[in-house]
């Protein structure tokens, strides 16, 4: 800001005062392009930081939701642990929790009134050989037919296994993409023989393709009948059982019948913890939204740094401004301006810039989040809602920070200001 600004008129409506306000503060900062840079860098790291935060989140809890914490439509899962964060109690819950056995399955499957389906599944990792081609580590999921209704996983060709499949413990196979992909490279598996484990079985059918979850797999897997599963593996393993509700309005009430029965099962007295564990969609999100939220309240606290930072530095760049403008002030005062103008003037300069920031904050942001969908699976984008907080923020520190300064300039004496020499 220098003595050479424009000079603000003194007796015009309050909205042209402002306008020429406005006008001074992007007219100084276009004369001084540097300056002004570094003047509002603090403000721009802080809002492209606050808006890049805001949109990673987003879109990580979205991609979350869909990939990670989606069990299927209106689904969830009784098992032997649920979901543990502290290490001790994981502990506890493994000396605790008894396994879930086929029979607590069957009295899930007959005796619930609320579920559309109840099916089970194990998995076990294992060695998949097929035309001279090894693999290691491929999931060995042993699965009821109706758990083709529940799971994510969509048969691309060819057939999931069948409840026949089941009756006649048959040694039939469905492979996932990773699985067809390796083994079989460029041809047709169906009907081909597979050693899963030394285990000769036949391939039925083929998954679509699902992607990678934070670079892990999730079409290393094959799909056998739970019953031939248990007889190879034996049936001492800890079961899932799934459970898919009629509907969304009746997800709660079916997860607080499956808990009544398991407990009745159980024989837990009321105030004896669950030996089971539930898992659904809405607590593996919770558990994800609380460390996001860790993430997010670190995030803020730099956020607030650089604000703090970016408003000092607009508070000093005003300060000098009222010094190089002294005799500007004087002459003004002298003609009838009134403590209010002046003040209004330098805050209006003051909030003008630190907007300007802002908006170059936003505009940095934006680009960094197309970047980051683009070449990313992350489906980040930028809220409008973040938008409107970070110019709202900006504008906020522009303000709080030119007080002091327009203070101190609406406080000069006219006469000694018109005879200050800068």
């Amino acid at each position: 800001m220098d003595s050479a600004s424009p000079k603000l008129s003194l007796r015009r409506p309050q909205g042209h005062f402002l306008r020429e306000a406005a006008l001074i503060a992007l007219q100084t900062m276009r004369a001084h392009k540097l300056r002004s840079f570094l003047t509002l860098l603090g403000i721009i790291l802080s809002v492209s930081t606050l808006i890049l935060v805001w949109a990673l989140i987003s879109g990580m809890n979205l991609y979350f939701a869909q990939r990670v914490a989606n069990l299927g439509s209106n689904v969830f899962l009784i098992n032997k642990i649920g979901i543990v964060t502290d290490w001790q109690e994981q502990i506890n819950a493994l000396r605790r929790n008894r396994d879930i056995t086929w029979d607590d399955f069957e009295a899930m499957r007959d005796g619930l009134k609320l579920p559309k389906e109840v099916g089970v599944e194990v998995r076990w990792p294992g060695k998949v050989r097929a035309e001279h081609r090894d693999l290691e580590d491929v999931g060995i999921r042993g699965v009821t037919a109706n758990i083709a209704d529940m799971d994510i996983q969509e048969i691309d060709t060819g057939r999931y296994v069948s409840d026949g499949d089941n009756q006649h413990h048959a040694m039939v196979a469905v492979l996932g993409a990773d699985v067809v992909k390796k083994l079989y490279p460029g041809r047709d598996p169906l009907g081909k023989t597979v050693l899963i484990d030394g285990q000769e079985f036949t391939v039925v059918g083929m998954c679509k393709p699902v992607g990678t979850v934070f670079g892990q797999s999730q079409d290393n897997f094959v799909y056998i009948p739970v019953r031939t599963w248990l007889k190879m593996y034996g049936a001492r393993k800890s079961l899932s059982i799934n459970i898919q509700a009629r509907g969304p309005e009746y997800l709660e009430q079916t997860k607080d019948e499956a808990r009544t029965l398991m407990r009745a099962r159980r024989h837990l007295s009321p105030n004896d913890k669950d030996n089971f564990g539930i898992v659904a969609s809405d607590s593996l999100m919770d558990l994800w939204k609380n460390l996001t939220g860790t993430l997010a309240a670190g995030m803020l606290a730099l956020v607030a740094i650089f604000l703090v930072i970016g408003g000092v530095v607009i508070m000093n760049v005003m300060l000098a401004a009222v010094i190089e403008r002294t005799r500007e002030i004087g002459i003004r005062k002298s003609l009838g301006a009134k403590r209010r103008d002046i003040q209004m003037q330098f805050l209006m300069e003051s909030t003008v810039m630190s907007a300007v920031g802002g908006g170059i904050g936003v505009v940095i942001a934006w680009m960094l989040a197309v970047v980051v969908r683009n070449t990313t699976p992350v489906p980040m984008s930028v809220p409008i809602v973040a938008v409107i907080i970070s110019l709202f923020a900006s504008s906020v520190v522009g303000v709080s920070f030119g007080v002091y300064p327009a203070v101190k300039a609406s406080r000069l004496d006219p006469i000694e200001a018109m005879r200050f020499e800068a």
